[in-house]
C-alpha cells in the first residue's frame, strides 16, 4: 500500500514540538481519588504518554477511574484522532501517523506497523464519512486530507494521494470538520481562524483556499488556540488568548448554508481565563463548555447557555464554574454523555471528572481527581 509522502524535514520540525516537555502526555498510574460520589459509568477513552510511547486506554466504571490497557506506539505520539465510525484511531507521532483498530474499547495496530504519512501532524480529525482525515503539521504549510477506507481506516488504496490546500503560518492548533462534513476550520493562532469547504464526494475535498479568515479579535496579541462546532452545525466557536483585555475570549459565529459566517451579538465573551485552550459543546446542544487557563493557578471550566430565538443566538454565561488542575488543555464528553474529561498539563491535579448535576442544569460535578499524571495535555478522544 502506498502511502502519503512528506520530505524528511517535517520531522525535524515535528521533533522540535515535544523538546524539553518532560513526561508530555502522560496518564494517571494509581488510583485515583472520588470528590463526589456516583455510580456512573463511562464509555472508554484513550491518552498518548511520550515518556513510554504508549496509549493508555481507560474508562470509569461505577464512578472509579480503571485503567484498561496499554499499546505500544512506533515513535514518540504527538496528537490523537478517533473517527466518528469509532472503529479505528489515528496517532500522529515524530515518524508519522499510524492507525489503530478499536474492538470493544481494545486496540490493534494496523497495516503492517507502517505509517499511513510521514507527516507529524499536530492536529488531525476524519470527516463524518469516514472517509477522509484531515491533518496539518503546520511545517508543510499545507492542510491535508487524506482518503482511507471507512471499513478498515487505512488508505483508501494503494495509489491513494493526500490532497493539500496552502496554509499561512505554521502554528497550527486545532481542526475541526462540521457535524454535517461540509466545513473544515483551523485554529492557526495569530493568523486567526481559517475557514474551508469540504465536500467528501470528491477527490479533492477542498477548494482551493479558505473561502474565509476570521482573524483575530486583538490584532497585537491575540492568538486563536481553540475550534469547535456544535452538534447541529447552527454555531462555530472559536477560543482566542487575547481576544479581551480581561483575558481569553469564546467567540461565536452562525454558519449559514452557503457556510457564510456571522459573528453574534456579544461576541467575544470572556471565557472566564487567560487561555481558552478546549471548547466543549455539549451533546445535548444547550451547553458550551470553555477550559480556561488561569497563569499558574488552577484553571477552570467555564459553562455557556445557548438561547435560540428565530435563529437569532446568544450565550449567557452560568454562574458555577468547574475548578481543574493548572493549564487544562482538554476537555471531553465520554460516549456514554455521563462525564466531561479533562486534563492539564501543569497538574494539581493532571486528571478530572466530571457528571452533570441533576439539579442544576449544565453545572458539572467533581467526582474524579487524579495527581499522579506527570505532565498531561489534549490526547483524550472518547470512545
Amino acid at each position: 500500500m502506498k502511502k502519503a509522502n512528506w520530505a524528511w524535514a517535517v520531522l525535524v520540525a515535528g521533533a522540535t514540538l515535544l523538546a524539553g516537555c518532560k513526561n508530555f502526555w502522560a496518564p494517571p498510574t494509581s488510583t485515583s481519588t472520588t470528590t463526589t460520589s456516583t455510580t456512573l459509568s463511562s464509555g472508554y477513552f484513550f491518552v498518548l504518554d511520550a515518556d513510554t510511547s504508549e496509549i493508555i486506554s481507560y474508562n470509569i466504571v461505577s464512578g472509579v477511574l480503571t485503567k484498561t490497557n496499554a499499546y505500544p506506539v512506533p515513535a514518540a505520539p504527538i496528537a490523537i484522532a478517533v473517527a466518528p465510525a469509532k472503529t479505528f484511531l489515528y496517532v500522529s507521532t515524530l515518524d508519522g501517523i499510524f492507525v489503530y483498530s478499536i474492538s470493544g474499547g481494545a486496540l490493534t495496530l494496523s497495516n503492517n506497523s507502517v505509517d499511513i504519512s510521514s507527516d507529524p501532524a499536530t492536529a488531525m480529525a476524519v470527516d463524518s464519512t469516514n472517509s477522509w482525515l484531515v491533518e496539518a503539521s503546520g511545517a508543510t504549510g499545507n492542510l491535508y486530507a487524506i482518503p482511507i477506507s471507512p471499513t478498515t481506516g487505512l488508505l483508501a488504496s494503494a495509489t491513494a494521494q493526500a490532497q493539500p490546500v496552502p496554509l499561512t503560518g505554521t502554528a497550527i492548533n486545532q481542526v475541526t470538520i462540521s457535524p454535517n462534513n461540509q466545513f473544515v476550520f483551523v485554529a492557526a493562532g495569530s493568523n486567526g481562524t481559517y475557514a474551508y469547504a469540504f465536500t467528501a464526494a470528491n477527490s479533492n475535498p477542498f477548494g482551493s483556499a479558505a473561502y474565509d479568515t476570521i482573524r483575530v479579535n486583538n490584532s497585537s496579541l491575540g492568538t486563536a488556540v481553540s475550534v469547535a462546532v456544535d452538534p447541529s452545525n447552527r454555531l462555530l466557536y472559536v477560543g482566542e488568548v487575547a481576544a479581551l483585555s480581561s483575558g481569553g475570549g469564546l467567540r461565536a459565529f452562525t454558519i449559514a448554508s452557503t457556510g457564510a459566517l456571522a459573528e453574534i451579538k456579544g461576541s467575544p465573551f470572556s471565557s472566564g481565563g487567560t487561555a481558552p485552550y478546549s471548547i466543549l459543546p455539549k451533546s445535548t446542544n444547550d451547553t458550551v463548555y470553555v477550559a480556561n487557563w488561569q497563569g499558574t493557578s488552577s484553571g477552570n471550566i467555564t459553562a455557556f447557555s445557548i438561547t435560540d430565538t428565530n435563529s437569532v443566538y446568544g450565550l449567557t454565561q452560568l454562574a458555577s464554574t468547574a475548578t481543574t488542575g493548572i493549564r487544562p488543555m482538554a476537555i471531553a464528553e465520554d460516549s456514554n454523555e455521563n462525564f466531561v474529561l479533562a486534563e492539564s498539563a501543569g497538574g494539581s491535579p493532571y486528571f478530572t471528572a466530571y457528571f452533570f448535576d441533576t439539579t442544576t442544569p449544565s453545572q458539572l460535578d467533581l467526582t474524579i481527581s487524579d495527581s499522579t499524571f506527570a505532565g498531561s495535555t489534549l490526547a483524550a478522544e472518547h470512545y
